[in-house]
């Protein structure tokens, strides 16, 4: 039925298909003037028929040049049908749709299937440099988070957090930049709307509407024509707590860092929650594993608390890399070197879990990182030796952008990540 739907009226191609295989019958008549081999063809045999009475009584030179002249007038055909076609989708398509349509059908489709766990502007930023490399792509996002737009919804809605989710979708999109606007503005006027995100608003709508919140997410991936899949890690309505080492709790993603205590642990609650099962397959098939970047313990660990889901990890037999934060995060990781990072993510899921980590040496802007000082951040700083004895391979790289912000270059990440999976 796809092939048919070439022919309906109004696109203009059913002129250029014809004078197409006119074209081939002239080569294939040429052809067989000059070799005797006759083909079954229609339009062959009617154009032999006033050829041969023509050419048959004069000598071999005449019937080779009407060969060669049936061959050229052939090819010239079959390349003014091929323009003719291009111009009339060119026409009602940009030569970039085209051109980006078919390199990510043919190109980006054969790269290797990618899983990256997270949350936050971490994982989106992560996502916009290996959606340059390949399709396969599947973002397991965090459903913990209970602050703004997305903890107003999920008190008044009784569903799960869209916001990381939005971000990732976002950040995969494959389509216009009004659309990719759209889904990220937010509402200022006064009244119940002001802080939602469109995007938000959008996936709750869905859900609603499909009485299911992974499917309005599959149905929102369609709208925004996404390279690859976003899925929750569950499907459940769970609440992140955390123990400081004071021994004191608090529940809620949004109000942890505001303690300003050294967090011992955190804790889903309930803790049995399970994964969704996309999530769990997408692990089992994946090439390469990413975890992180991103704030720590509120939203990379949620992910790995899932029950299954970093014993998924263990098993697969991908290259498994977890990407280091640039700057230390203030209330969550203050004071944290690199080894600490990858020890508070074994302490939560279980030794071994990654082979590679990807950290950061380049140095930034002077101003920029006073700035940050002053909001009690500051870089991550690489002790090798102790990142070395907890069987993690160090991989440095100059990762950091030029846009005014001290975070990872989203290109340069995935070139990083894929020369590791090259070596490999």
């Amino acid at each position: 039925m796809r092939i048919w739907k070439w022919l309906y009226p109004g696109i203009g191609v059913k002129r250029w298909i014809f004078i197409l295989l006119v074209s081939l019958s002239l080569i294939s008549a040429g052809v067989a003037l000059l070799t005797g081999f006759y083909l079954v063809s229609f339009l062959e045999k009617g154009i032999l028929k006033i050829i041969t009475p023509l050419t048959g009584r004069l000598s071999s030179i005449v019937n080779t040049v009407s060969a060669i002249i049936l061959i050229i007038i052939g090819l010239l055909g079959i390349n003014w049908a091929l323009q003719g076609v291009f111009n009339g989708l060119n026409e009602k398509l940009s030569h970039n749709e085209v051109v980006d349509h078919l390199y990510q059908k043919k190109v980006l489709q054969k790269g290797p299937k990618i899983v990256a766990l997270g949350g936050g502007t971490g994982l989106s930023n992560l996502l916009r440099g290996i959606k340059k490399y390949t399709s396969n792509i599947t973002a397991i996002v965090t459903v913990a988070d209970d602050g703004g737009s997305s903890g107003k919804l999920r008190d008044e809605l009784g569903m799960l957090p869209p916001g990381d989710i939005r971000n990732c979708l976002v950040a995969l999109a494959d389509t216009e930049p009004l659309m990719e606007q759209l889904f990220q503005y937010r509402f200022s006027s006064e009244g119940h709307l002001v802080g939602h995100s469109f995007g938000n608003l959008f996936i709750a709508s869905l859900a609603e509407v499909l009485g299911d919140f992974e499917e309005a997410v599959k149905e929102s991936s369609k709208v925004l024509a996404i390279r690859g899949q976003v899925l929750p890690a569950t499907n459940e309505d769970v609440r992140l707590g955390a123990v400081y080492t004071d021994r004191s709790r608090k529940m809620g993603e949004s109000v942890i860092p505001e303690a300003g205590k050294r967090i011992e642990r955190v804790f889903l609650k309930p803790s049995s929650c399970k994964p969704t099962a996309d999530a769990l397959a997408a692990i089992k098939e994946a090439d390469i594993i990413l975890i992180g970047p991103g704030s720590l313990y509120t939203s990379i660990i949620p992910n790995l608390l899932v029950e299954g889901i970093a014993r998924a990890i263990k098993e697969s037999p991908a290259i498994k890399i977890y990407v280091c934060n640039v700057m230390t995060q203030p209330g969550e990781t203050t004071g944290y070197t690199v080894s600490d990072h990858i020890q508070a993510i074994f302490d939560h899921s279980m030794a071994g879990l990654f082979d590679y980590v990807i950290v950061n040496r380049e140095e930034s802007a002077a101003n920029l990182a006073k700035r940050y000082e002053e909001e009690g951040a500051f870089p991550v700083k690489i002790d090798r030796e102790k990142i070395l004895k907890q069987g993690v391979k160090i991989v440095e790289g100059d990762l950091l952008t030029s846009e005014g912000y001290i975070r990872h270059d989203p290109v340069e990440l995935a070139k990083t990540i894929f020369k590791i999976a090259e070596s490999r």
